[in-house]
């Protein structure tokens, strides 16, 4: 039995509509001892729509969604029974790490759609320097993902951009880790594909006026379709395809970046759309490059290494992240079992030379 491999479909209950926050004393009605994690932006964002007063043990994470926050944290409630996270995806990532540690059940909460934290049973967890650790797989999914459209009209602008960005590598790492397998999938991770590719055109035609709708404050269902995109249909795709339908190329970039500390402030899913142009780049899809450039421009994605901070001594730390990017246990090694970090070095200077020429 490997969690890495079997079907993890993601929440036992999906709430998503106006005022879904007023569910949460139902929802934990069978529960005796719920704790709330959360962070101080967080907490204040979610407060704001909440017509309710918290009752329950509040608990703060310290903002590195690490292991030993997590173990903090659950030394000091050893009897909850519920653990509800509420934030954006580290707040809910050292959730998960609680719950786990406690054997508890996971109640999501998101105040930010920027990724499919709050729907999968799967964490990012970092050292308590936040430079990247490991991929967790939790023995068990959220007992309820529940997604307030109002609470998600007041997600900054850099989240939610950020959060198309790392959906949109849902369908570009699966389509990369399928390519050539595509009549031989079984039924499951055809599904998984199929919801990648309905990502992708979602993403592609929505996200422009969901982003519009932000600005706005208005649930339209560009916002909508495209917050239950964000954090449900993301977490389908691995849910449903496994090891297929994760991370390859894009995050692998991701977590090299991590190592650049001047990256720390570029949020988790610009870094890895950045990781995308990467990935296509390694394998010679130029042309899906340049049919990409203009939606990243329209979105505000990054194509190039300056717009992750990445400025100075730049060939080295190309070299640095290639380097991490290219290790046999790194994800990108499932597009290619031979790659080198030359070769993810000369995949990165030519997504270099491609957004100089869009200049």
């Amino acid at each position: 039995m490997d969690l890495m491999q079997e079907l993890r479909p993601g929440a036992n209950r999906y709430i998503s509509e106006a005022g879904a926050a007023q569910n949460l004393p139902a929802i934990l009605a069978p529960f005796k001892q719920p704790i709330v994690v959360t962070g101080t932006k967080s907490f204040a964002a979610f407060t704001a729509h909440y017509a309710d007063t918290i009752t329950w043990p509040i608990f703060h994470y310290d903002g590195s969604a690490s292991d030993e926050n997590g173990a903090a944290i659950a030394a000091q409630a050893p009897t909850a029974d519920a653990v509800v996270g509420i934030g954006g995806g580290r707040v809910l990532d050292t959730a998960k790490v609680v719950a786990e540690l406690l054997g508890a059940a996971f109640i999501s909460v998101p105040t930010l759609a920027s990724n499919c934290a709050p729907f999968t049973p799967i964490g990012a967890i970092y050292h308590p320097d936040h430079t990247f650790k490991r991929v967790a797989y939790f023995t068990h999914a959220p007992f309820a993902t529940v997604v307030d459209w109002d609470i998600m009209l007041t997600t900054p602008q850099a989240y939610f951009v950020a959060g198309i960005g790392d959906t949109l590598a849902k369908w570009y790492e699966m389509e990369g880790l399928t390519r050539g397998r595509e009549n031989q999938l079984p039924a499951f991770t055809r599904l998984s594909r199929a919801t990648a590719k309905v990502i992708l055109d979602t993403l592609q035609s929505e996200a422009k006026d969901a982003l519009d709708a932000l600005a706005t404050g208005d649930a339209t269902p560009a916002f909508t379709d495209t917050v239950d995109t964000i954090i449900g249909l993301a977490g389908d795709v691995g849910g449903f395809g496994g090891a297929d339908g994760r991370q390859a190329g894009a995050h692998a970039i991701h977590n090299g970046l991590s190592y650049l500390p001047e990256t720390h402030d570029v949020l988790h899913g610009s870094k890895v759309a950045y990781g995308i142009l990467v990935q296509l780049a390694y394998t010679g899809d130029v042309g899906e490059i340049q049919q990409l450039q203009p939606f990243y421009e329209t979105i505000g994605l990054p194509n190039n290494l300056a717009a992750v901070n990445v400025t100075e001594d730049v060939a080295a730390k190309t070299q640095t992240v290639a380097a991490w990017a290219a290790k046999p246990e790194e994800s990108f090694s499932l597009i290619d079992p031979a790659i080198t970090p030359a070769k993810v070095e000369a995949a990165m200077q030519l997504v270099e030379q491609l957004a100089s020429e869009t200049k």
